[in-house]
């Protein structure tokens, strides 16, 4: 969309324990999660930052379909996302966010291993940026993604995040 309209970006809450959660979603789909420390300005900055021509709408009904799946996930009664996602970055984070969907449900992989499946094996560091700056957690499964001798590193939702949302998806792991 062109800067005198600018792109709608819908949001809602998930409540998760006594967290809350932004999520967003534009026409075309699904284009951020939060984190449960990041409130709602984690939202406005990332708007800012990637999406600076887009309007925030407050509209719960439209996130309603993201926010459900993302509750039966949190909830194990879900394993896989069939909902549409709105991804924008450049080519390369993008190569790395299309790799990460491909990350089966219960498995992890390391940095190299991405960095491997795109192409770019010496770019390691490259893809560790990517996976953070993935917009879309969880749905986009970044927390799946580990440091080649099996320890969690970095994970915008913080390592206590990754750490549940490996153990909801029943994540054997070597500390």
């Amino acid at each position: 969309m062109n800067n005198e309209t600018g792109e709608i970006i819908y949001y809602g809450t998930l409540s998760y324990g006594d967290q809350v959660i932004y999520t967003a979603a534009t026409e075309q789909g699904l284009c951020f999660v939060g984190s449960p420390a990041g409130g709602f300005s984690e939202l406005e900055v990332w708007a800012k930052t990637y999406r600076n021509d887009s309007k925030l709408v407050e509209q719960a009904v439209h996130v309603g379909p993201y926010v459900q799946q993302i509750k039966e996930y949190l909830n194990k009664e879900r394993t896989e996302f069939d909902i549409p996602v709105d991804l924008k970055g450049t080519d390369f984070q993008e190569s790395v966010w299309a790799e990460l969907r491909k990350i089966p449900y219960g498995e992890t992989v390391s940095y190299s291993d991405i960095a491997e499946r795109i192409g770019r094996p010496k770019a390691v560091r490259a893809v560790g940026r990517s996976n953070g700056l993935n917009p879309v957690m969880i749905v986009v499964p970044c927390h799946r993604v580990v440091s080649k001798n099996g320890n969690l590193t970095g994970f915008r939702g913080g390592l206590e995040m990754k750490q549940i949302l490996l153990e909801i998806e029943s994540v054997k792991r070597q500390v």
